[in-house]
């Protein structure tokens, strides 16, 4: 991995605290899952994700981008253990493997941390792992939950987002579940294109044909007409450059 590539892709002229990489990550790289949409294999291979996001400036899902994440980690002294997590659909917890997460201790020896930058919503800065009061963030008000067997509930203003699993997991490990997400017809990435990155102190979303602005309790949403709005969209606010628009 040619660092130095990967922390121009996310505004940063070198190395940085966790804290900083965390939120210039979210900022820079989309979430988006618009691959799916386009009929472009995800591979979770490092040749292919260091292509897709840092030569490509492209996003990705929750596997392509903390997945990589945790490389740029590793190579700058932080120890990493990737997890896998049951995201909450609001009723209960998916499957395992739903999810990937990052366990982070830095150089230095502070943390541990939850680091993610590959859930879409959720916290800007990375979360205190063996804190269980609130964490205020940003992105709103986080808890830490102890569950049974070990495991830790997130949640965010008091709604369960998802469950860890302490196992440490290797990024192959996910790969059934990754090419799951794409296939499976009820699988929620296939409902429609999406993406979106933090901007500013709120965030601002594409989804199918709606440019979203949501800062605090404020939204504002602009449905694009054409084909060019949308693909101008994407160029203009996420840096990404497409031939068509993602289908669904």
């Amino acid at each position: 991995m040619n660092v130095d590539a990967y922390l121009r892709r996310i505004g940063l002229a070198g190395p940085a605290p966790l804290r900083e990489l965390h939120r210039a990550h979210q900022a820079a790289v989309p979430f988006e899952n618009l691959s799916i949409h386009l009929g472009e294999p995800i591979s979770l291979a490092t040749d292919d994700l260091v292509d897709k996001v840092v030569r490509r400036r492209r996003g990705g899902f929750c596997y392509e981008l903390n997945g990589l994440f945790a490389l740029l980690l590793e190579e700058l002294g932080h120890t990493v253990t990737r997890v896998g997590a049951r995201v909450h659909d609001g009723t209960r917890f998916g499957p395992p493997f739903d999810h990937l997460a990052l366990l982070v201790s830095e150089p230095d020896g502070g943390g541990p941390w939850l680091a993610d930058v590959g859930f879409g919503r959720h916290s800007s800065y990375p979360l205190r792992l063996d804190e269980r009061g609130e964490q205020v963030d940003p992105g709103g008000t986080f808890r830490l939950a102890d569950a049974d067997g070990g495991d830790v509930d997130v949640l965010l203003d008091g709604t369960p987002q998802y469950r860890i699993e302490r196992k440490p997991r290797a990024l192959a490990d996910f790969a059934p579940t990754c090419w799951w997400q794409q296939t499976w017809p009820e699988s929620h990435f296939r409902k429609g294109p999406v993406c979106a990155r933090l901007d500013g102190e709120g965030r601002i979303t594409l989804s199918g044909r709606k440019l979203i602005r949501t800062s605090g309790t404020e939204r504002t949403e602009v449905v694009l007409d054409s084909d060019e709005e949308v693909l101008a969209a994407y160029e203009e606010h996420f840096g990404i450059v497409l031939a068509t628009v993602p289908k669904g």
